[in-house]
């Protein structure tokens, strides 16, 4: 009797023991399967980014003479929007557009001095670059459409969220592709362990959707993986709140391995928040936009990644799609800019210092002014 209770004992032990084994293989299964797939992700926009026309080609020339675009960011402050600006003006040059800056401190009475500068001055094109939410200016917005003035977006909504109905058109960016590329990387570098602190701003509509593609790249490719804390600053605060909110993070989430400021502007006020609490070895930083000086906080070994959008490729496309409008021609679905991975390994191509222009190859220019009719 005791040998078949001990028998019994045995069985179920072993039954035991093989359950939690199997439990453990198809966890690691499961966490394997993970990274394999955010690798392929990761590889992927590796690659060259390639041009693709946004529709027919079009003398661009003759559309834009005479014209005149007023380009509004959502603060000039924003190294990422000033560089795209800067571009623009130079691509105004090039077509015969007369592009200006509306120069301000991200104070919304200042967007609505900006496009009432336009109305008056009878500017043909009020560019809403990246941050402007049109729902804040809509009794200006109206105004510019009484008075024949086009406002645009660009960089502004992600495609999954509708347009103000007010603007003349919209040039729309896949934050959530951002946000699903970030998420993706963490899990490809920490073979799957990876505990993200996330700086956001919620203030601007299409931080949503970047911080979801974050949520769902853990969710599909790293269930164990975590968002520890997200730190919410306005876009105004950066410089005051944005270092002192990491460094609280850090000290109290101590399993934290990664900081996500989802705009790399906001990278300068995280790198000193690192280095102050003493985890620049164990913390790391990964971002978006591409812009120059966080390239450079790359090659400097301050910054893992950056998921790079070429500032001259997004100033051309946004420059096409108003074009195109003016013509009668249909608007692209969205802005087309293809992003880029940019690490230590290939961060060079942009430049010392980066630049703007620089790391995309020179087939995008090509091809635009072909589009253009310009050769």
């Amino acid at each position: 009797m005791i040998n078949d209770r001990r028998k019994a004992l045995l069985v179920t032990a072993s039954f035991l023991l093989l359950s939690m084994a199997s439990t453990v293989l198809a966890r690691a299964d499961e966490t394997s399967d993970g990274v394999a797939r955010a690798t392929a992700i990761i590889e992927a926009h590796r690659k060259p980014p390639v041009y693709t026309p946004a529709g027919e080609a079009y003398d661009i020339q003759a559309v834009a003479k005479g014209k005149s675009m007023l380009s509004i960011p959502n603060t000039s402050s924003n190294q990422f929007l000033k560089g795209i600006i800067t571009r623009e003006i130079a691509v105004g040059k090039e077509i015969g557009l007369n592009v200006r800056e509306w120069e301000n401190q991200g104070q919304p009475n200042q967007w609505v001095q900006g496009i009432e500068y336009a109305i008056q001055n009878k500017i043909d094109i009020v560019d809403l670059i990246s941050g402007v939410n049109p729902a804040v200016v809509e009794p200006q917005l109206q105004s510019a459409k009484d008075a024949g003035v086009k406002v645009f977006t660009s960089h502004f909504y992600d495609p999954s969220q509708p347009a103000n109905k007010l603007l003349e058109g919209d040039l729309p960016v896949s934050f959530y592709g951002q946000g699903w590329l970030l998420g993706n990387w963490m899990i490809y570098k920490t073979k799957g362990d990876a505990h993200a602190i996330v700086v956001k701003s919620d203030e601007v509509p299409p931080t949503a959707p970047l911080v979801k593609g974050i949520h769902d790249a853990f969710e599909k490719n790293c269930p164990k993986c975590t968002i520890v804390q997200e730190i919410n600053v306005g876009i105004t605060e950066w410089g005051t709140k944005i270092q002192p909110s990491v460094q609280s993070a850090l000290i109290a989430k101590p399993n934290a391995n990664y900081v996500i400021p989802i705009y790399d502007s906001m990278t300068q006020f995280v790198v000193p928040a690192i280095d102050l609490t003493g985890k620049s070895e164990a913390v790391k930083i990964a971002t978006s936009n591409g812009t120059p000086f966080v390239l450079d906080f790359i090659r400097e070994g301050k910054v893992e990644m950056d998921i790079g959008e070429s500032l001259d490729w997004v100033a051309r496309a946004t420059i096409d799609g108003y074009m195109r409008k003016l013509a009668g021609l249909p608007m692209p679905k969205d802005i087309g800019v293809p992003y880029y991975i940019f690490d230590a390994s290939n961060v060079e191509s942009a430049g010392v210092p980066a630049e703007p222009n620089k790391g995309y190859g020179e087939d995008y220019v090509k091809g635009f002014k072909e589009t253009w009719k310009m050769q």
